[in-house]
């Protein structure tokens, strides 16, 4: 009796196409991560001037090194959309400012409060929905990598908030933070929740299977994120989150 003739290999799903859009956004990312990298390169520079932990300061370097595989894997994926073009780098934004008079510490804590705290807090839900739709294997690979990081990444801004706290210019700190917080986060809302992105619920099915989605999905996570992580974590801190937030809709 003949062997029965092997079952066919199931046939792999097609790839979703790559628009426009898609490419778009993964340039963005690139950049972002580029950006990212030289932010807390330079931050971690200033923590090394202040002589902190150095457990904090090598936490930092190692952002920088995760910041710069994000950007590699992102730009792989940007080719895997058929992107042709190079990364072009807005030089200006790739460090931090402190004005002359400033002291140092402040300059530090308002750069770890508001890239950390804030945004890297609210990166860990935001990649965490992206990587959910997406199906296409290099875009998943680059999402579950950044995603595992930006949880480490979040812990060190918050982490350092407390170091800071414990130091002796910690009023300092706690006056900036009662001052700059509602600034800090109007910069957030505007970033996220854009007025345009307000209703603009809508996403073709190859951009999200691409780890795109819809623009108003953004600054519904970003109030997910005040309820869940700000408010509770800064109020641990002594700070009230809830009320700095609503003032900085209006900012």
């Amino acid at each position: 009796m003949p062997s029965p003739s092997p079952s066919p290999s199931p046939k792999r799903a097609p790839r979703a196409a790559a628009s426009n859009a898609v490419r778009a956004e993964w340039l963005r990312r690139v950049h972002a991560e580029y950006r990212s990298a030289a932010i807390t390169q330079h931050l971690t520079l200033w923590l090394i001037q202040l002589g902190v932990s150095p457990d904090l300061i090598h936490d930092g370097l190692r952002i920088v090194k995760d910041e710069l595989a994000h950007a590699r894997m992102s730009h792989a994926t940007y080719r895997a959309a058929s992107g042709k073009e190079a990364p072009v780098l807005a030089q200006e934004t790739l460090g931090l400012r402190r004005s002359s008079s400033e002291p140092l510490h402040l300059a530090a804590a308002r750069a770890g409060i508001e890239v950390f705290c804030l945004g890297e807090t609210v990166a860990v839900p935001l990649f965490k929905v992206l990587r959910e739709g997406c199906t296409v294997p290099q875009a998943r690979r680059t999402l579950d990598r950044v995603l595992r990081d930006e949880v480490r990444h979040r812990d060190f801004g918050w982490s350092m908030l407390d170091h800071f706290l414990e130091l002796p210019f910690a009023d300092d700190v706690r006056r900036l933070v009662d001052a700059e917080l509602p600034t800090m986060f109007g910069r957030l809302q505007r970033n996220y929740a854009p007025p345009s992105a307000k209703g603009n619920d809508a996403i073709d099915a190859e951009d999200r299977a691409w780890g795109l989605m819809p623009p108003a999905r953004y600054g519904k996570i970003v109030e997910r994120t005040l309820e869940r992580d700000y408010a509770p974590r800064f109020a641990a801190r002594g700070f009230d989150a809830v009320r700095a937030f609503e003032a900085g809709r209006g900012g």
